[in-house]
């Protein structure tokens, strides 16, 4: 048995995800997104939230989606793993959790419209990752890294050139392809 508390197994979010498995749980942030666009039921949006705050605390460990991305759909692919690291991907669900929560709020307040904004906001930028590999979530976060609001500490792996392009130069989208806060330009 592992000398971690169960706390600290279960609670924390990976150093590296697989890109195929967060692309996947983009793939089902949207289906629950569209459902909700669809039916207007604020269950969904209860589903969503859990589904986003799971995630910022835990990874995919208590997470429905999660689970089913990385044990059931992802290795049914047959595609390689692609580790990217998990401080962008972990930002990125923080933004969809703040997103969801708000829209599950706005819903459950009665500002149906306010919702739908947001939800379709979430829609497009899991589409985003689902589809494109293009993590929204995961730009902002170095544009923030950029401009010195994060501390490149915070991700030591998006700084390190030499890692991702050893790995697979097209795997992150994060500090590299942005121009640093020394530039002068954001």
């Amino acid at each position: 048995m592992s000398s971690a508390s169960v706390p600290a197994r279960v609670f924390g979010f990976p150093e590296s995800v697989n890109e195929v498995a967060a692309r996947t749980v983009a793939a089902g942030v949207v289906a629950l997104t569209s459902l909700y666009l669809v039916t207007g039921s604020g269950w969904v949006l209860v589903l969503l939230a859990y589904g986003f705050v799971a995630r910022v605390l835990t990874g995919p460990t208590l997470s429905p989606l999660g689970q089913l991305a990385t044990r059931v759909i992802t290795p049914r692919l047959g595609l390689a793993d692609r580790q990217v690291p998990g401080q962008p991907k972990q930002f990125a669900q923080g933004i969809g959790a703040t997103l969801s929560l708000t829209a599950a709020a706005a819903h459950l307040m009665g500002f149906s419209v306010a919702a739908l904004i947001l939800t379709s906001m979430i829609t497009i930028a899991a589409f985003g990752e689902s589809a494109l590999g293009f993590c929204l979530g995961c730009a902002i976060f170095a544009r923030l890294i950029a401009a010195g609001v994060i501390p490149q500490a915070a991700c030591e792996a998006c700084n390190d050139i030499s890692a991702r392009l050893a790995a697979d130069s097209t795997s992150c989208v994060f500090a590299s392809q942005w121009p640093s806060s020394r530039s002068g330009r954001l």
